[in-house]
């Protein structure tokens, strides 16, 4: 259950949570049973959180990394479920002075769950006064302005920190190590996504065949998020110029519809990877003059696009640039100049 929190408005702002806070809580699975993929992490947190059930404690601080869309949201939701605890959400660009930390923290309950997302962006004076509330359940308070101002410790209950990344490597070192555990989440397999499929059409009461399921799967780069969006994308085709019957041929027109090709690369994938090879030559090519030939922030290219264009091989990072891969030539139907500016064998 989510306590009341003046910092719970914010989560639905931050860019990486929006669509999915408003549009997909319903979905999001309630228990570790009922949670698609990452057996390895699941097995992991189940046995910490059994334990912590076993001797009646709040689990240690966890810490959740990986890829928007993929889950550390709905995690950090069945871990207070799990525990029979109370939630507490808000965000690291929430948290901008001491004196928010110090609210939410006065109103914990023993055994609370308190989720950060995005906890990298939590600026360094907020940072530290985390780590006595981490370390040794108190928070320093300073009461008072100027010369008369003085510094008291306020004693808080134990609780559960939850934090969620999608950059792992801007966390500092300090804040890492008072994690008891550090969990990524990986990328999801298409078995895994159509289950997920299957699932979500079953609570939005949409009937959809195991072709069209896996064809959705195939084509939601890997991630939850996408496979729940494409999903609606298509059942709305299906609606309105179909007969409301998700099945392959409403699953293919409704892709085609969204611009999704075949292999799950969306409009703003291909302008990427044509910016490349059409205006770069095939790379290298900065992150900079890249993010300002999509028209989309540094960020995002970095963050969001990508991550996936990599692990299909259409793309690589290297210490020039970014260069496209053969893969990402023959994609686009183009063919690769014979002498790269980059190394030769990353066409190969």
């Amino acid at each position: 259950m989510v306590r009341d929190n003046f910092l719970l408005s914010t989560v639905a702002a931050d860019a990486d949570e929006a669509d999915e806070t408003e549009n997909d809580t319903g979905l999001r699975p309630q228990s570790l049973d009922e949670f698609v993929g990452q057996a390895a992490l699941k097995e992991r947190l189940s046995i910490i959180l059994e334990a912590a059930r076993a001797r009646n404690e709040p689990a240690d601080h966890l810490l959740f990394a990986g890829p928007p869309g993929l889950g550390k949201t709905t995690l950090a939701v069945i871990v207070a479920n799990e525990l029979e605890a109370e939630i507490q959400i808000t965000s690291g660009t929430a948290l901008v002075k001491p004196g928010d930390v110090a609210a939410i923290l006065s109103k914990v309950q023993r055994g609370d769950v308190l989720f950060v997302d995005e906890i990298h962006r939590i600026p360094t004076q907020v940072e530290e006064v985390l780590y006595p509330a981490m370390e040794d359940l108190q928070i320093d308070v300073v009461i008072g302005q100027g010369p008369a101002a003085r510094s008291i410790r306020m004693p808080v209950e134990p609780f559960t920190l939850i934090g969620a990344t999608t950059r792992a490597g801007l966390i500092t070192g300090p804040l890492r190590d008072r994690f008891g555990d550090h969990f990524r989440l990986d990328f999801y397999s298409t078995e895994d996504l159509q289950a997920i499929i299957e699932r979500t059409a079953g609570i939005l009461d949409v009937t959809v065949d195991s072709a069209a399921a896996r064809e959705i799967a195939a084509r939601s780069r890997r991630t939850p998020r996408i496979a729940n969006r494409l999903l609606r994308r298509v059942r709305d085709w299906a609606e309105v110029r179909g007969n409301g019957v998700v099945d392959l041929p409403a699953a293919m027109e409704g892709l085609r519809m969204n611009q999704i090709d075949e292999g799950g690369l969306d409009k703003t994938d291909l302008l990427l990877l044509e910016s490349i090879c059409t205006k770069f030559g095939g790379g290298p090519v900065g992150l900079s003059n890249l993010a300002i030939s999509v028209s989309e922030p540094k960020d995002t290219v970095e963050d969001v696009i990508e991550p996936f264009l990599i692990q299909q091989g259409l793309l690589v990072r290297t210490p020039g640039g970014r260069v496209a891969t053969a893969k990402a030539w023959a994609h686009l139907g183009l063919s690769a100049p014979e002498a790269p500016g980059a190394d030769a064998t990353l066409f190969g």
